[in-house]
């Protein structure tokens, strides 16, 4: 008999499923066995590209278009996901954006779209989520602070506020959704993607005790370990190199 996948039978919403760090977290959930909901925003193409791709492997995917600054729209997206795969044991909150604001010179605008998006949008897709969360028997969240969130960052205040806030909110999460759903929470640094400008690596390099950049995959197996662990909860695992340090 062939052997049985950790993540055989689960159903994972992943947001921001379409570039970068969620398409690979798609994939890698695929190759572990789950069926996956791409979430996307504006990036019809790539989203379509990544359940073409989880397709081949023998899992089911389907895209889902939300904007997640939208809470009817989050719920929305919950409740289509949970009609079309009939259930939803994973949720991943990896969109995000990454706005550099000058403190003087930071607008209402730039404040309203970090924050909105990288701290409202996790808490209503984990309010939307939970219910069925709780009822899978193997309900996870995993949310995506980064370093910022930790160490703070000059001209990126409102993007480093609210990386601090998915930390305290997975820590709030874990005790208001235990037992039933683990909540944890990433906080990667020195990651780079393909197509990120050379001196960002550099840059990681140089300020990482490893004298490295992270690679994707070292994101997706910690995704693994948090998924297939049971006894955690409520922990932000920083993945950065030593940058931190």
């Amino acid at each position: 008999m062939p052997e049985q996948k950790k993540l055989q039978g689960r159903v994972a919403l992943v947001t921001g499923a379409g570039k970068r760090l969620g398409r690979q977290i798609a994939l890698r959930l695929a190759n572990e066995g789950a069926d996956v909901a791409v979430h996307y925003g504006g990036s019809a193409a790539e989203a379509q590209e990544v359940v073409q791709q989880i397709e081949k492997l023998g899992r089911h995917a389907a895209a889902f278009q939300a904007q997640l600054t939208d809470v009817a729209a989050i719920r929305n997206l919950v409740s289509q996901v949970v009609a079309h795969f009939g259930h939803l044991d994973i949720l991943i909150n990896s969109a995000a954006n990454f706005l550099q604001t000058k403190f003087a010179e930071t607008p209402e605008s730039a404040w309203d779209a970090s924050l909105d998006t990288n701290l409202k949008a996790p808490f209503f897709c984990a309010q939307a989520a939970a219910p069925h969360l709780a009822k899978s028997g193997h309900g996870a969240i995993i949310n995506f602070a980064d370093i910022g969130g930790l160490v703070g960052w000059r001209e990126f205040m409102p993007h480093s506020i609210s990386k601090a806030g998915i930390i305290l909110l997975t820590r709030v999460l874990a005790k208001e959704l235990g037992p039933a759903v683990r909540v944890n929470a990433l906080a990667p640094g020195t990651i780079t993607m393909p197509g990120d400008p050379p001196e960002w690596q550099q840059d990681f390099i140089e300020h990482a005790a490893l004298r490295r950049s992270g690679r994707p995959d070292e994101i997706t197996d910690a995704i693994m370990f948090l998924l297939t662990t049971g006894f955690v909860t409520g922990h932000t695992l920083v993945i950065d190199g030593g940058r931190t340090l």
